[in-house]
C-alpha cells in the first residue's frame, strides 16, 4: 500500500542494526545516520517537493531529538504558509520484556506530543489489527501523522511479539523492493 503510493522510507535501522531491520533489507529507502533532527528536516523537505515520506524512528527517545524540526517546521508550516507537508512518522514504544532497554530508550511521549502538536496527528496503535486501518487513514489524510506502535501489546500469551516491520510486511502495508539507496 505505501509502496504503491510512491512512499520513500527514511530512517534509522532500515538496513541493519536493529531486530526490526530484516524486513527493510530490500526496500527503497534512505538509511540515516544517528542525526534525528536532520532526518526530520530531510523528510519535511522531501514532502515539500510533493513526495510521500515514511520517516522511521526506532523509539520515542530518538524522536525527541527531532522535536525542533517536528514542532517548528513540520507542525508549524501549515499555520504560517500555504505549504502542507505530509510525512507519516513511525515510532515504536518499545517492549520492556524480555529485556528492559533502560530509561534512555523506554520512553512513551504519545500523550505529550498529541497535546503539543497542532497540525500533526498522533495515533497510538495498541493492537495489531489497528495497524492497517491507521496506515490507510494516514495515507488518505492531508495531515502529517505520527503512528505509535506498542510492540509489546502485539503478542499473545503463547507467542512472542512480532517485529513491527515484519508485521507491516505480512499485513501488506509494505513489500520488499530490490533497489536500495544508502547515504
Amino acid at each position: 500500500m505505501l509502496h504503491e503510493a510512491g512512499a520513500t522510507f527514511i530512517g534509522q535501522g532500515l538496513f541493519g542494526g536493529t531486530t526490526m531491520s530484516a524486513s527493510f533489507a530490500s526496500i527503497l529507502g534512505i538509511e540515516m545516520p544517528v542525526a534525528e533532527d536532520m532526518q526530520m528536516g530531510i523528510a519535511t523537505g522531501i514532502s515539500l517537493a510533493g513526495n510521500l515520506v515514511v520517516c522511521v524512528y526506532p523509539r520515542w527517545n530518538f524522536l525527541l531529538l527531532a522535536a525542533n524540526q517536528l514542532i517548528n517546521h513540520l507542525d508549524a508550516l501549515p499555520r504560517y504558509s500555504d505549504y502542507e507537508p505530509k510525512v507519516i512518522i513511525r515510532v515504536a514504544a518499545p517492549s520492556k520484556q524480555p529485556l528492559n532497554p533502560g530509561p534512555q530508550h523506554d520512553g512513551d511521549f504519545t500523550f505529550v506530543f498529541s497535546n503539543l502538536l497542532k497540525t500533526v496527528s498522533v495515533w497510538p496503535l495498541y493492537r495489531a489489527e489497528e495497524i492497517v486501518p491507521a496506515y490507510r487513514d494516514a495515507l488518505e489524510s492531508s495531515r502529517s501523522t505520527i503512528l505509535v506502535e506498542y510492540t509489546e501489546l502485539y503478542s499473545t500469551t503463547n507467542a512472542p511479539a512480532p517485529r513491527p516491520y515484519s508485521l507491516l510486511e505480512r499485513l501488506g502495508l509494505i513489500r520488499q523492493r530490490t533497489v536500495t539507496r544508502r547515504i
